[in-house]
C-alpha cells in the first residue's frame, strides 16, 4: 500500500488526499499514521475510563474528548471516500465500515433526539466496543511508519491483535449486559478480567454471569477463541514450516509448497513452474 503510493507524485487534490492517507514514508504520511494511532488509543481509553466512577467534571471532559476524536474520525472517513479511486469499493471495505461504526454511538448522541437516545442507550453502549477494531487498519499490509516488516511478523502481529481484540470486545459486551445486574461487574476491568480467565480456561469462579445475555456472550467468546485463534496460529506455523519452500499450488493434487528448484510436483509429477509463476 505505502510502496506504490510513495513511488509516484500526487497531482490533483483528490489524488493527494488518497496518497497521504495511504502513504507510510513521507513525513506527512507518517504524521497522519502516528496521529491516528494515538487517537485510536485515546478513543478506546475514553470508553474504558467512562465505565469507572468519575466526577461530573471528569465525565464532561471525557465526553468532550470523545466528541472531538469522533469528529476527527468522521473527517478521516469523508476524506477516504473523497480520495478513493473506487468509492463503492471503499464504502464496502471492512476497514472503512468499522471506521464508520466506531463513531456511530457518539454521533447518535449528538444528532438524535434525547428520547431516541435514551431508548437506544443499551445498544449504543454495546456498539462502542467496536472502536478497538480500528486497529486492524494498521495491520493491513507490511508497511508501517517505522519501516517494513516481514509477512511472518505481520501475521504474528495480527494474531496478537486478534487475541487482544477478542478479550476487549467480549469484555466490553459482557460489561454492557452485566453491569446493572451483576454485583461482581462494576467496571470494564472486572469484565475484562472475567473474559481473560474464562477464555484462557483458568476460570477462578469469582465472577460468573447472572444474565442470559451474559451467558451467551461467554459462549460466543469461547467459541470465537476456539475457532479464530487456532486458525490464525495455523497460518503462522505453516509459513514457518515451509519458509524454505515456494508457495505454488499444484492444479492436479493441490500440494501447496514446493522446493525452489523443483519443476515438477513431488506428489503427482505435474509440471508446475513451466506453467505457473511463483508468487515470490
Amino acid at each position: 500500500m505505502g510502496t506504490h503510493a510513495s513511488s509516484r507524485t500526487p497531482r490533483g487534490l483528490r489524488e493527494r488526499v488518497e496518497f497521504y492517507l495511504l502513504d507510510h514514508e513521507t513525513p506527512l504520511g507518517k504524521a497522519i499514521d502516528i496521529s491516528l494511532l494515538v487517537l485510536n488509543l485515546v478513543f478506546v481509553g475514553v470508553f474504558v475510563a467512562q465505565t469507572y466512577p468519575l466526577s461530573a467534571a471528569t465525565e464532561a471532559l471525557l465526553w468532550q474528548g470523545e466528541v472531538a476524536i469522533a469528529l476527527v474520525f468522521v473527517t478521516e472517513y469523508v476524506l477516504r471516500l473523497y480520495g478513493a479511486s473506487n468509492r463503492l469499493a471503499e464504502v464496502t471495505n471492512p476497514y472503512t465500515m468499522v471506521d464508520l461504526l466506531s463513531v456511530l454511538p457518539t454521533l447518535s448522541v449528538l444528532l438524535l433526539p434525547p428520547s431516541l437516545v435514551l431508548l437506544n442507550v443499551g445498544f449504543l453502549r454495546v456498539l462502542r466496543v467496536i472502536r478497538v477494531l480500528r486497529f486492524y487498519r494498521f495491520t493491513k499490509d507490511e508497511e508501517f511508519f517505522f519501516g517494513t516488516v516481514s509477512v511472518e511478523t505481520l501475521r504474528v502481529m495480527k494474531l496478537l491483535l486478534t487475541v487482544l481484540v477478542l478479550f476487549f470486545v467480549t469484555g466490553g459486551l459482557f460489561y454492557s449486559v452485566e453491569f446493572r445486574a451483576n454485583p461482581g461487574v462494576g467496571n470494564f476491568g472486572d469484565a475484562f478480567y472475567y473474559m481473560v480467565v474464562t477464555l484462557t480456561t483458568v476460570g477462578f469462579g469469582d465472577i460468573t454471569p447472572v444474565t442470559q445475555a451474559g451467558r451467551w456472550v461467554t459462549v460466543a467468546g469461547v467459541l470465537a477463541a476456539v475457532i479464530v485463534i487456532p486458525w490464525q496460529a495455523g497460518k503462522i506455523v505453516r509459513e514457518w514450516a515451509h519458509r524454505d519452500q515456494v508457495n505454488v499450488v499444484c492444479p492436479d493434487c493441490g500440494l501447496s509448497y514446493h522446493d525452489p528448484d523443483a519443476s515438477h510436483c513431488k506428489a503427482c509429477g505435474h509440471v508446475i513452474y513451466q506453467e505457473y509463476e511463483s508468487p515470490e
